[in-house]
This record gives structure tokens, C-alpha cells and sequence, in this order.
């Protein structure tokens, strides 16, 4: 029999560690290859991690709720064969390694004080556990910039910014690098909140992890972004009786549902070409021009959560292309199974508040995006039309879209021409269109 080390595997650009939520077998238990043996958790998505082989589980290293990183062993099996059948990652010991005592006293803390108001460019990149732990014990940027890292490209690992705060020694935390002062929403941000009374009969619900994230998320988009919202009424008339003459064909031929997303999609994408510097992102005072053109699709999920998986190049699909990758990905997400890259990337947003039976709404910029589009539901009106008899009056299936916008580098008129656009594209859809 041979030992065989299961490794955390790569998830994605950008993502060094994964925290455990749970083992789906036991030690001592039998699994098949492709069986997926635990589920992990990281700042972007759950997901699972199978086997690449069959054997026995005779070790579990690492438990629920510890943090892993990339490449690091986290069971041995027992599988057929003589020998190890994989080799540990070996990493640089730190310079100095902390006792269990000085861990214990820094990493406690942790599971219960706010996070101070210390914040970080984003040049440097942070796992969401060394970020904590930097703010925790405020550490400025130009000390972490100090450190040496040991992780994949440099990268600071926890146990990096344990050492360095074990060889702080006593040292206050008022003897490190001064910190900006911070706007007036920020300082507000980490002041000590109010505490709030509870009543008899109250129930109270601690936040999910995915819940806290999603909450700090947003916090961060409306500090950092000033949001200005646009708003247009759009005739989508033949859009409706377009997707109504094909659906039941492309479900014929596909197997899969046509809904209206791909058409917003599309309308959108032909817009941000004829205005890429909606496209960009904001790296302290330079602009950066995305050159793909990637989609975030806002996505609920039935526990109430929300996710925003991203339809990569979709400038380079298809009608028919964009509706199987947004059915694939709608799926996936609800049903806890994207990759952990199925939700990087995105240059712009879109979020389908009429799904709810919304008719419009004024949605929040996901950092670091300069815009999102937010699409109501589409309702019967009457409408005033303009015919070579007269004006007349006629139903017809209206639908308000809301698009916020970084006002730091978009503007009033380039917000609002990028929404006017894809009015235009919707209201002069061709009936003709393929699929």
C-alpha cells in the first residue's frame, strides 16, 4: 500500500488559501476517484474538492474551519501501490516562528474585535485572513510591504504575519506607520456601534460567512465609490415577441430554457463597445481599460444569499452561446457547484431586479467596477406611439433599467449615453435575430 497526499488544489487567480467547512467522509472511510471529499470555503465561493484517486482516508490534516493554503496536504489516503504517492509543498520556514502562546493571543482576538481603520491600495495583494490580522494588530501597508513573504509568487501567508507580529514584541501599535486620516463615512465605519436593545420574543441570527462577506463588500463599494444613478423607460416590445417566437424552438433544440438575460446581455455588450470607458478600473490615480469584455451576472441563491457568477468574453458569444453559459452558470450557483474562477474577472455588472417583481431599483457598484445596470421587471402599459397617421395609443411591454456609475471617472453624459444605447438596442430589436 502506498500513501497518497491530497492536496488543496489551485482555484483561480489570485486565491492562495480556502478555509475548511466540512468533511463529507470520515477517517477509516473508502472513496472513489472524482468523489468529492470536503467542502471549502473562500472570500469568492464554496465549493468542493475531489479525489484524484480511489483509496482509503487514514489521515485528515486539516479540520473544519482551519485555513489551507494552495498546495498544502489536507488528508492521506491509502491507496494501491508502494511508496508516497505525492510529495508535500514545501515552503520557507519564517525567520522567527511564534510559540503557541503568542498565536493564541493574537489570533483569539480576532474572532471578536472590529477590524480597526486601518486600510490597504490594494497594490499589495491580502488574503482575507492576513488582512484581518493586519488590521487587528495595525499593521500598515509600508511595514507589510517589509515583509518577506514565504507563499506562491511572495505572497504574505498567516504564518508570515504571525512571525512579524511575535517579533514586534511589546511594541505598541501606536509605534507603527501613522495612517491617513480617513472621510468622515469611513471613521464613522469604525466607531463602536450603538448597542441595540433586544425585546422579549426577538430572535436573533447570527451572520453566514458568505452574509458577513457580502456585508463588508458593500460597505467598501459606497465608502470608496460615489454613486450616481440614471434612469430610462424602454419599449421592449420586440424583444418580447421575439424571445416568445423562439423559445419553445430553442428549447427543442438546445434541451435548455431561452430567457431574457442573454438579449440584456447582448444589448449591453454592444454598448460598452461603443463606450469602453465604461469597461475600466481605477488603480489609485491611473485608469485601467479592460480589454475582455466580462460579465457578472447578480445571482440569487435560495438561502437567501447572493453571488455574481461571470460570463467571461461575452463579447465573443452568441446569442445561443450567451444562453447556455448563463443557464450553466445560474445552475451551478444555486446549486453550490462554481469554481472559485467562475466569479473573478468581471468589467461590468448586471443585476435582474425585476426578477422579483422589481421595477427598478438603484443597485451598488462591485469594487472594483466603475458601473452596474440594474433591469426591472417588464410590465403592460399603455404607451403613446408615433405612426405615419398620428400619434395613437397601443400596450405595450414597457421595462425601466437603473444604471449606477463611479462618478470619479464616469460622468453624467458618458453614464447616461452608455444606458441610452442600450435602450436603443432593445427597442430596435430586430425580429429577424437568430438564435
Amino acid at each position: 500500500m502506498a500513501e497518497y497526499k491530497l492536496l488543496l488544489p489551485s482555484m483561480g487567480e489570485g486565491v492562495m488559501e480556502a478555509t475548511i467547512i466540512t468533511w463529507l467522509f470520515n477517517e477509516g472511510d473508502n472513496v472513489k476517484e472524482d468523489d468529492s471529499v470536503v467542502e471549502i470555503a473562500t472570500d469568492k465561493v464554496d465549493s468542493d474538492v475531489p479525489t484524484p484517486v480511489s483509496g482509503k482516508i487514514v489521515k485528515i490534516l486539516k479540520q473544519k474551519d482551519e485555513v489551507a493554503k494552495v498546495g498544502e496536504a489536507i488528508a492521506i489516503l491509502e491507496i494501491e501501490g508502494e511508496g508516497a504517492a505525492s510529495e508535500e509543498v514545501k515552503n520557507e520556514t519564517p525567520a522567527a516562528t511564534p510559540d503557541a502562546d503568542t498565536l493564541k493571543a493574537i489570533e483569539e482576538p480576532l474572532q471578536t474585535v472590529a477590524a480597526s481603520n486601518v486600510e490597504f491600495s490594494g497594490d499589495l495583494y491580502l488574503s482575507p485572513l492576513v488582512k484581518s490580522i493586519a488590521q487587528q494588530e495595525n499593521i500598515s501597508e509600508t511595514e507589510l510591504k517589509s515583509i518577506k513573504g514565504s507563499g506562491l509568487e511572495g505572497r504574505i501567508t498567516k504564518e508570515d504575519i504571525l512571525a512579524y507580529v511575535a517579533n514586534r514584541g511589546s511594541k505598541p501599535a501606536q509605534q507603527a506607520a501613522p495612517v491617513q486620516a480617513t472621510s468622515a463615512p469611513q471613521q464613522a465605519a469604525s466607531a463602536p456601534a450603538a448597542t441595540i436593545p433586544v425585546s422579549a420574543g426577538d430572535e436573533i441570527i447570527p451572520m453566514d460567512r458568505m452574509r458577513k462577506i457580502i456585508a463588508e463588500n458593500m460597505v467598501k463599494a459606497k465608502q470608496i465609490a460615489p454613486h450616481v444613478t440614471s434612469f430610462i423607460e424602454t419599449d421592449v416590445t420586440n424583444v418580447v415577441k421575439w424571445r416568445n417566437k423562439n423559445k419553445a424552438v430553442f428549447e427543442k433544440r438546445e434541451g435548455e430554457k431561452l430567457t431574457f438575460m442573454p438579449i440584456f446581455v447582448k444589448a449591453v455588450v454592444k454598448a460598452i463597445q461603443d463606450f469602453p470607458m465604461i469597461n475600466v478600473s481605477i488603480n489609485g490615480e491611473n485608469i485601467i481599460k479592460k480589454k475582455n469584455i466580462n460579465i457578472g451576472m447578480a445571482t440569487a441563491l435560495p438561502d437567501g444569499n447572493l453571488i455574481v457568477p461571470v460570463i467571461k468574453n461575452a463579447d465573443q458569444l452568441s446569442l445561443s452561446g450567451l444562453a447556455k453559459a448563463i443557464n450553466d452558470l445560474a445552475y451551478r450557483a444555486r446549486n453550490k457547484k462554481l469554481r472559485p474562477e467562475d466569479t473573478q474577472g468581471a468589467t461590468y455588472t448586471i443585476s435582474n431586479v425585476g426578477s422579483f417583481g422589481n421595477l427598478m431599483g438603484t443597485p451598488i457598484i462591485p469594487q472594483p467596477q466603475v458601473a452596474i445596470l440594474a433591469i426591472g421587471a417588464i410590465v403592460k402599459k399603455p404607451a403613446v406611439l408615433e405612426t405615419a397617421d398620428g400619434d395613437v395609443i397601443a400596450i405595450r411591454n414597457l421595462m425601466f433599467m437603473s444604471h449606477s456609475y463611479d462618478h470619479r471617472v464616469v460622468d453624467g453624459s458618458l453614464g447616461g449615453m452608455m444606458l441610452k444605447h442600450v435602450h436603443d438596442y432593445l427597442e430596435n430589436w430586430d425580429l429577424n435575430t437568430e438564435i
